[in-house]
């Protein structure tokens, strides 16, 4: 191995002594190295050193000197021989005996190759410590202390304080803070490698910013500035200052520094902050800052203080003597020499030898340390900085606070040595320094003698001392987190046992435990350390002044806050519990014994706040003020039931879509977005969702830097539409510099509570102008009730830009679910633990599953806290729970009641004075309850008379003394009882209901009180109704305990909120008084009263309109009704009934008309100026229509045609504008260009054209195609447009040269369409069934970015979002995709569509998709949720295209049915479609009275009719399609069976299901009640038939027989028999009694479907699928006859109630009557397009009614065969139909296959008789029905008004306003006849109504908004 020289500096410089003692340094250390590489380099320099001391010796004669080299060569010869390198040992031999020394063979060595160390596997880092703790074995034998392993058992990573890196010109938070840029900025070279990504970009951003680094160097100027400034510097600035050292430039630091000194020179009483500040200032201070003047003359100022502070208190010595060590500590480190010792050195010197006759041992301590430091700085240049110096140089911490050395690395020092240009020659000396730290000196020795009498000996102030540099060494290894090393240093350092270096080590053990810095891990292994020294006292030999200071150390922390007093706690317990006697004594006595000050470490106080650089950016402290608005709101929450809700993402979106809401807003807090909106019914919990919310957020508030979570009660600020957030501020006491501080420089999340209960229209985000430069920085959460809100409601809170557009991505929203059964559960669980009320949890339980009405409601978080308060209430003990019935308006009803109550007996139980004792019994005789309910009722009157609904009172007792706010919040002690009694609450000033819902209650209350109306009493079943017993919905059984109601009459009541204040935005108050219309038929009558009165007075008009608003949203029908003359305007009559309705002459004007059914209504010179019909008129073209498209401005659409022309009509009057012909093939698609100045169209003749709109030309013909051009698309700039074609490419064509810019080549089939991203640079195209992709291009390089693959078939059409982030495609495999444009990848498929879809577009806001199928619908989706919001019928052939108006409010699609069909989107979004989707209905039936219906649905519900009013109830619990129903005899039970193979018995009063039946193996689809009533038979798909037990339950016989399903089941009325029909073509007579089967009857070839027994029981009539009737003889089971006639499967089949005639209808469409005595077909009735499903006789047996799958229904005459009357176009087929069995009836209820249900009344008129349909309920709402309606002269109806009616049947003409006639006749005539035309209609007009008058602006509206 070849060795150079590593000794760099020349030795030359050094004395001949010098350079002896370094070569003799160099090999002793290398003897004690363990790695062999680095003794042979030691010995090389060893080497070195002696040839330089050969030369030096040549000189002199001093014989010692050359002895000395002598030895040194034979030293040097034995460690190379020792070391295996004999023939370099021999040479090193020869050159001792040159020098006089004789080599004995013998000496060969002292050490032993054995005690040698030569494995060079050996970490040479460890060399270090090796050579300590061999130096310690020698000169102390093998005593070494221990540890126990697990303390420090490794190193840890020092603490570096990180702060957040600001963005260009943001305000700082604090000083570390700006340290931390700085620190970057100034060492970014030498930190790069070991810094995240984001810190380089910070460092690489900033550091080009020259205006961003030079605000923060001017920042700092600035607060040193301040800092000179203060008159007195408290520990708080003095650290904020000091913290700021290692990145101040020379300049600024050096001035500090001198501030410092002035400071502590000028001040009278010593300043220990300043001291303390002045001593971390050179602590910190980087190379070059200090200079050796410096240093001396702070000395010289250090050492004066101390002695004219030598009367003042130990701690103000102890802290300059601190400081005047850490400036010794200094001026060792940095060389400085030859101090004035008469001026400086003797005086300090002498001063601190002085304080060791100080009694407190920490004095001495650190006097003794000082006077090591000052032993050092006479000398050339310490060991220990040469050791930091050659090592590696100091580095500041990340954070500028923190200084870490690098550790010792022997390694990377021998890298260094090369580099080293200055100071000792070569490495030995370096390791020697490391020597002396472990070795000591030999003086210190382990004797007994106690610390402060070795202090006062002199041992630690007269010579230096190895505890120094020891200690010195532990600071630097615990800088580090090197404490693995730095225990070893302590326990194997031979000064081990010097009582010094064991109180130095004890101090910092106890600063490393108490600085929170370190992690908790080794700050609990310091305390141990500690701990373990005090245990082993013994061993240590530890002085008893010592072992004092290790109990105050452990004492001090377990009285501290670092977050380890627990833990010192508990050991300092284990050590005086486990001590002896003596010992505990010892430990008392410093428990009870003043330590004095003791101090752990001196350093400043750790920075919280900044108020320099808060002051220097003028900022207020306004973290006091946040704590306290903190710790207010927590309180305020306090610890409520909190179940965390769900959501789902759209009002649209479907239950199984939940998603948690805390997550989702979780998502969004760490999103970009600025908006969420949470919505939700009113009590679905969206208040506490918000409070909890902000509750979390302050828990996880941060100081300075966190998002301040502000709550803003929107009802309570006044017009929260200007500057809310101040106004909030403000009401939490914040002052206005802080709040203009906050609005700077922080950040919020704003949670806006009550938008509708605000009332609010405003978009509070934009009126605001939050995130506006200048304005606040928030993030907004917003809660607001999802009815209270309109079509386009997203416009009222999402972000816009200045063109008012939606700014993408920035807005977000979720409907609050309501709770599923566990959240229930879970509710309840939490209430009961929480409230204990009277019941448990079980009998809670219990009572959910009973009462069928409450699971629903329950299901509303705010009413399942009523429902717990009150259920104990409603439901008394040992009561039958099934039996009771409980709604909305109920709870509310007991609720208060029960506040009330609770509140009378609280005031009971309350200390009152004695007249307000007075008062109180005074409202207690008068009714307390009745009181409070009245004092409510006028309250909530008043609030919305006086404040428009605005839900907050706030009441001044002087400004509003006199005011009707005083009625109810005076002073006075009945309105204080009552407020105190009633469900109010109060902040402050502010007044309110506990809940919005209340308020709306009582007001509902108002309205109408069923207590207010005396009656008698009447028996009510169901206990919680208050009501009548006469209720519509009650379903008494008349005949069984029933009483008359009698009620006092009362007329309109002008005075009623009916009258005075429009409700219908008000949907929740609406919603509690329908239902008391559903309850109380007095409360419906009084609102016929107000319509009635409307007729003759308009003062009636509110009233009336909410009146019938009311009726409708409670199911009420209007059928036949007289309402002439009416006034209703602005009625919301949507989905209500009005068939036959006399409306002649009403005052309709903007009133809601979608979707309502009004057929052969009478609306003759009704004024309907205004209404709303959802739906815009098709228009009915001469061609196919194959594409569509808007212009721009949505004042034209225009239509591409099948053949050859396009067509462009004005959307305001449907007139044909413009005709494009050139095209000679089929036009496949057309677009308009950005300015709607130009269309673009494609053809299957090869062409692309462009033409000029305003004059119907071609402006050029694009060819290059091979083939038939496909889709077009205009560029959103309108400089390109790009198409596609057969020939499977992509061209780019410029619109002004017509040249093919780019021709895009991927697609492997035919291109079918193509579409443009908004953003300009991106096209989509997509492919056939060859190649079903979609296709992303960028059109200037022409590469394919992505390739989009799912779909399974050809791909129609593509299209993009407003934004361009999303693309959806429709295909032929019937579904939708949306693909996220960025990553390529499919977000979500829509299902839905049957068959291929056409067409697919965005709405212009981005949320809505239309997508046109084959399956002749246009579906509208909701675009975030994937829901269908919308089914659009009408298009009798599939359409071929659909798109929407500029706006977004309308589609239009065509179709090649030549029709194109505009739909009002808007209105699809306020309400749903399916608002009970039943499915189809499977059967119906009366019961016996006649005065109900029941009928039961393929979704698994059952309902119950009222035959006169069509009130429905619901009966649920099948978990599946109920597929068949039965009355008992006495029409008070029901019985159904379930494809879920149950059968049910149910109380048609309670609703409630009384057994449920099991033991069918398979469906159950048939079902029939005895005769008798006291047993029922069911059959199932299995073919069982079981005879059931209604007392019992239990199944009395199971009759097996049939081996197919059972099609039907009848009992006999004359015998004991039931009849069973099966689809093994079988029929089957049982005994009932015993269950034996009595016949077989077969001769069917086919399924039997139907069966019926003749009046007297002797006949048997049988219809099956072999198209023919049998008639057997029941009696013998013989066939009597068989009836061939029909020419399909008969379906059904029905014996006349008079006997002698069957009716029969099957299949081929045809009803035939049969004699059943000849057999002869008596009459074929025709008339029927489809099959017949359904044929009834009435109960008379004359007339015949029909029903058929050609959606019809037909009324015969059995005499005669002739058809009465037909009703058609019912929503679906014809299912059911059941006659009334009740004599003297001629109702029948009809069910189609959708689910709609009729109640129809045959009318007889003379000879003939004709159909009234009574009332019909449909589960889907559907479109506008006005067959056969009279429109004639009605008012202000619009031109496209008028000709939706007409498409949809209405008749007569509508009254013409003079304005549109003089239009007509100024187009046809001259210039003078338009003036005298146009004077004679100001005339007219003149002289016109003022109804009239007012009329058009709200038509001309109408008009201009279709436009």
């Amino acid at each position: 191995m070849v060795f150079n020289n590593i000794v760099s500096s020349p030795l030359g410089s050094l004395s001949l002594q010098h350079v002896l003692d370094l070569a003799n340094i160099y090999l002793e250390n290398a003897s004690k190295a363990h790695h062999l590489d680095i003794a042979l380099v030691l010995c090389h320099d060893t080497e070195v050193a002696l040839s330089q001391a050969k030369k030096a010796a040549k000189r002199i004669k001093d014989q010692a000197v050359l002895h000395g080299i002598g030895l040194a060569y034979m030293g040097l010869g034995r460690e190379l021989d020792n070391r295996g390198r004999s023939d370099e040992a021999q040479e090193s031999y020869k050159k001792a005996e040159k020098w006089g020394v004789k080599v004995q063979p013998a000496q060969a060595s002292d050490l032993k190759k054995s005690d040698v160390p030569t494995n060079t596997d050996t970490d040479p880092s460890q060399d270090i410590l090796n050579v300590a703790s061999s130096s310690g074995k020698k000169k102390q034998g093998n005593f070494a202390a221990t540890i126990p392993t697990h303390i420090f058992a490794e190193n840890v990573r020092p603490p570096t304080i990180m702060a957040k890196l600001p963005e260009p010109d943001e305000r700082l938070i604090n000083t570390p803070q700006l340290a931390y840029c700085l620190g970057l900025l100034k060492d970014s070279h030498e930190l790069d490698d070991i810094l995240e990504p984001s810190t380089r970009n910070w460092l690489q951003v900033t550091g080009s910013d020259e205006d961003e680094h030079e605000r923060l160097k001017i920042l700092v100027v600035d607060v040193i500035r301040t800092f000179k400034k203060e008159e007195i510097k408290d520990a708080k600035a003095v650290a904020e200052v000091v913290c700021l050292a290692p990145i101040l430039e020379r300049d600024i630091f050096r001035d500090l520094l001198r501030a410092f000194y002035d400071g502590i020179d000028r001040s009278g009483l010593l300043d220990i902050h300043q001291v303390q500040g002045l001593a971390q200032l050179i602590q910190g201070a980087d190379t070059g800052y200090l200079y050796a003047d410096d240093l001396v003359k702070i000395l010289g100022l250090l050492s004066k203080r101390l002695r004219e502070t030598h009367q003042q208190s130990p701690q103000h010595i102890y802290q300059l003597t601190l400081a005047a060590s850490s400036v010794l500590d200094a001026m060792a480190d940095t060389k400085v020499e030859e101090l004035d010792r008469e001026t400086l050195h003797e005086p300090l010197s002498s001063y601190l030898d002085a304080l060791k006759g100080n009694s407190e041992p920490y004095l001495v301590y650190q006097a003794a340390y000082a006077c090591q430091a000052l032993l050092c700085v006479p000398d050339n240049e310490t060991l220990w900085q040469t050791t930091v110096r050659r090592t590696g140089r100091v580095i500041r911490g990340v954070s500028g606070l923190v200084s870490a050395v690098k550790g010792l690395n022997l390694i990377e020092f021998m890298d260094g040595l090369k580099d080293i240009q200055q100071g000792i020659a070569g490495a030995a000396e370096v390791l020697q320094v490391v020597v002396t730290v472990f070795d000591g000196v030999e003086s210190m020795t382990a004797s007994g003698q106690g610390f402060l009498d070795r202090i006062k000996e002199g041992l630690g102030f007269n010579r230096k001392c190895a505890w120094y540099s020891a200690l010195r060494g532990a600071d630097t290894l615990i800088r580090d987190g090197e404490f693995a090393a730095f225990k070893r240093l302590v326990c194997e350092a031979p000064c081990r046992l010097d009582p010094a270096f064991q109180w130095g080590v004890c101090q910092r053990l106890g600063e490393v435990a108490s600085n929170t810095k370190w992690d908790a891990h080794t700050r609990r292994n310091a305390l141990l350390f500690l701990v373990e020294l005090y245990r082993n006292h013994m061993y240590w030999n530890m002085q008893t002044s010592v072992k004092e200071w290790v109990l105050v150390i452990v004492m001090r922390l377990s009285s501290s806050t670092t977050g380890v007093q627990q833990h010192a706690e508990t050991l300092l317990h284990e050590l005086e519990s486990k001590a002896d006697s003596q010992e505990q004594t010892f430990i008392q006595a410093c428990r009870e014994k003043n330590l004095g000050y003791y101090p752990l470490e001196a350093s400043l106080p750790a920075l919280v706040t900044s108020s320099l650089l808060d002051r220097v950016q003028n900022k207020p402290d306004v973290e006091g003020t946040l704590r306290q608005l903190k710790k207010q709101r927590l309180k305020e929450r306090g610890n409520a039931v909190y179940i965390q809700p769900q959501a789902k993402a759209g009002l649209q979106a479907s239950d199984d879509q939940r998603f948690p809401l805390m997550e989702r807003v979780q998502e969004f807090l760490g999103s970009k977005q600025k908006v969420f909106l949470l919505l939700g019914d009113s009590g679905s919990g969206k208040s506490t969702f918000n409070q909890h919310l902000e509750c979390e957020l302050w828990r996880n508030y941060k100081k300075t830097t966190g998002r301040i979570p502000l709550f803003v009660n929107l009802p309570a600020i006044d017009k929260p539409e200007q500057d809310m957030i101040a106004k909030q501020l403000r009401k939490s006491e914040f002052t206005e510099p802080e709040i203009r501080e906050l609005k700077v420089h922080r950040k919020f999340i704003l949670i806006c509570d009550g938008y509708d209960e605000s009332q609010q229209t405003h978009n509070l985000y934009m009126s605001n102008r939050l995130n506006q430069p200048g304005e606040w920085n928030v993030q907004m959460f917003i809660s607001c009730r999802s009815e209270y809100l309109g079509v386009d409601y997203k416009d009222r809170f999402q972000p816009v830009d200045r063109n008012r557009r939606p700014e993408p991505g920035q807005f977000q929203e979720a409907v609050i679910a309501s709770f599923t059964p566990d959240q229930v559960n879970d509710y309840i669980k939490q209430y009961v633990s929480a409230y204990q009320p009277l019941w448990e949890v079980r009998e809670y339980e219990q009572a959910l599953d009973l009462i069928p009405s409450l699971k629903e409601l329950v299901r509303n978080p705010f009413l399942m806290s009523l429902s717990l308060e009150v259920l104990p209430r409603m439901v008394d003990p040992g009561e039958y729970v099934s039996a009771t019935q409980i709604t909305r308006v109920a709870l509310y009803d007991q609720f208060i009641e029960h506040w009330l109550e609770r509140g009378k007996k609280r005031l009971s139980e309350k200390e009152l004075s004695p007249q307000a004792k007075t008062t109180f019994e005074s409202l207690i005789d008068e009714g307390f309850t009745q009181n409070g309910v009245d004092f409510l009722k006028k309250l909530a009157v008043a609030i919305y008379k006086e404040q428009g609904g605005q839900p907050i009172v706030a009441f001044s007792r002087f400004k509003d003394e006199g005011s009707w706010k005083a009625a109810f919040f005076g002073r006075e002690d009945e309105k204080q009882l009552l407020r105190e009694a009633c469900p109010l609450t109060r902040s402050g000033n502010q007044h309110r209901f506990i809940h919005r819902s209340l308020l709306e209650y009582c007001l509902a209350l108002a309205i109408f009180d069923p207590r207010d109306w005396k009656e008698k009493p009447a028996p009510v079943s169901a206990l919680g109704r208050r009501g009548s017993a006469g209720s519509a919905l009650s379903f008494h059984i008349q005949g069984f305990g029933e009483e008359v109601t009698e009620h006092t009459e009362q007329g309109p009541d002008i005075n009623s909120p009916l009258a005075w204040r429009y409700l219908l935005k008000d949907s929740s108050l609406v919603q509690f008084l329908s239902e008391r219309v559903q309850q109380e038929p007095v409360f419906r009558q009084q609102l016929s009263d107000y319509i009635e009165s409307s007729k003759t007075d308009k003062m009636w008009r509110a009233a009336a309109t909410n009146a019938i608003t009311i009726l409708i949203r409670a199911g009420v029908q209007f059928n036949h009704v007289d309402l002439r003359g009416i006034q209703i305007p602005g009625a919301d009559l949507s989905y209500g009934v009005f068939d036959s309705a006399k409306l002649q002459g009403a005052d309709l004007r903007q009133v809601n008309l979608r979707g309502i059914w009004m057929r052969q209504a009478d609306l003759s010179g009704a004024r309907m100026g205004g209404v709303q019909f959802g739906e815009l008129p098709f228009f009915k073209a001469t061609d196919e229509v194959w594409s569509c498209a808007y212009s721009p401005d949505g004042r034209f659409l225009a239509l591409g045609f099948y053949f050859h022309d396009i067509k462009i009509y004005s959307t305001s009057s449907w007139e044909d504008v413009r005709t494009l012909s050139g095209h000679t093939e089929q036009i496949k698609s057309i677009a308009y260009s950005p300015k709607g100045d130009r269309l673009v169209s494609s053809s299957y003749d090869n062409t692309v054209r462009l033409w000029d709109v305003e004059v119907g030309t071609c402006i050029l013909t694009l060819r290059g195609h091979d083939l038939g051009v496909n889709g077009v698309a205009y560029s959103p700039i309108g400089d390109t447009v790009a198409s596609t074609g057969v020939d499977s490419t992509v061209r780019v064509w410029d619109v002004e040269s017509g040249e093919c810019q780019l021709t895009l080549i991927g697609h492997t089939g035919t291109v079918l369409n193509v579409a443009y991203s908004p953003m300009e640079h991106q096209i989509a195209s997509c492919g056939d069934s060859d190649d079903p992709t979609v296709r992303l291009w960028d059109i200037k390089t022409g590469v394919c970015l992505h390739t989009l693959s799912g779909h399974t078939g050809s791909i129609f059409d593509v299209a993009y979002s407003p934004q361009g982030d999303l693309v959806v495609s429709c295909s032929n495999d019937g579904t939708l995709g949306i693909w996220d444009v960025l990553k390529g990848s499919c977000c979500r498929v829509l299902r839905g569509h049957s068959e291929k879809i056409n067409s697919v577009a965005f709405s212009p806001q981005g949320d809505l998709i239309a997508s046109a199928g084959d399956d002749n619908t246009v579906r509208i989706w909701d675009t975030e949720t994937g829901s269908c919001r919308q089914i659009l019928t009408g298009h009798r052939i599939s359409p071929e295209c659909v798109v929407f108006s500029p706006k977004g409010d309308y589609i239009a699609s065509g179709s090649s049915d030549g029709t194109v069909r505009l739909e009002d989107v808007r209105f699809g979004s306020t309400r749903q479609i399916a608002t009970d989707n039943t499915g189809s209905i499977s059967g119906a039936m009366f019961s016996p009275r006649g005065d109900q219906a029941v009928s039961c649905y393929y979704d698994g519900s059952i309902r119950l009719w009222d035959v006169e009013t069509g009130f429905c109830r619901v009966l649920a619990g099948h978990a599946d399609w109920v597929m068949c129903i039965a009355y008992s005899p006495r029409g008070d039970l029901v019985v159904s069976g379930s494809e879920d193979h149950t059968v049910r018995l149910w109380d048609v009063e309670t609703r409630a299901c009384r057994q449920i039946f099991i033991g069918h193996a398979g469906y159950v689809t048939a079902i029939a009640y005895s005769p008798q009533g006291g047993q029922f038979a069911s059959g199932d798909t299995r073919g069982a038939v079981r005879i059931w037990d209604v007392a019992t339950g239990e199944c009395c016989h199971t009759l097996t027989g049939h081996t197919g399903q059972i099609t039907s089941i009848v009992y006999s009325l004359k015998r004991s028999q039931v009849v069973s029909s099966s689809a093994d073509s079988t029929i089957c007579i049982w005994d009932v009694k015993s269950g034996i089967c009595l016949h077989n009857l077969s001769g069917h070839d086919e399924w039997v479907v139907s069966i019926a027994y003749s009046p007297r029981g002797d006949i048997l009539a049988s219809a099956s699928r072999d198209c023919t009737l049998r008639l057997w003889d029941v009696e013998t089971g013989v066939c009597r006859y068989t009836l061939p006639g029909h020419t399909k499967t008969v379906e059904i089949v029905a014996y006349s109630p008079q006997g002698g005639q069957v009716a029969s209808g099957g299949r081929d469409g045809l009803v035939k009557l049969w004699d059943d005595g000849s057999a002869e077909c008596l009459h074929t009735l025709a008339g029927h397009t489809d099959r017949v499903t359904s044929v009834v006789y009435s109960p008379k047996g004359d007339l015949i009614v029909s029903g058929s799958a050609d959606k019809a229904i037909r009324l015969w005459d059995v005499m005669s065969g002739q058809c009465q009357a037909v009703i058609t176009d019912f929503s679906g087929y014809v299912e059911s139909i059941a006659w009334s069995t009740a004599p003297e009836t001629s109702h029948f209820i009809a069910g189609c296959y959708d689910g709609s249900t009729y109640m129809c009344e045959v009318i007889e008129d003379g000879s003939s008789s004709h159909i009234r349909v009574r009332w019909g309920w449909r589960p889907i709402l559907g479109q506008l029905n006005v067959e056969n309606t009279l429109i004639q002269d009605v008012h202000g109806l619009s031109r496209l008004n008028v000709q939706l009616l007409k498409q949809r049947g209405a008749v007569g003409e509508p009254f013409v306003r003079l304005r549109e006639a003089s239009k007509k006749v100024m187009n046809m005539t001259s210039v003078v006849s338009t003036l005298k035309q146009s004077s004679t209609r100001r005339v007219s007009e003149s002289s016109t109504s003022n109804d009239l008058i007012d009329e058009q602006p709200q038509s001309e509206q109408s008009e201009k908004s279709v436009e």
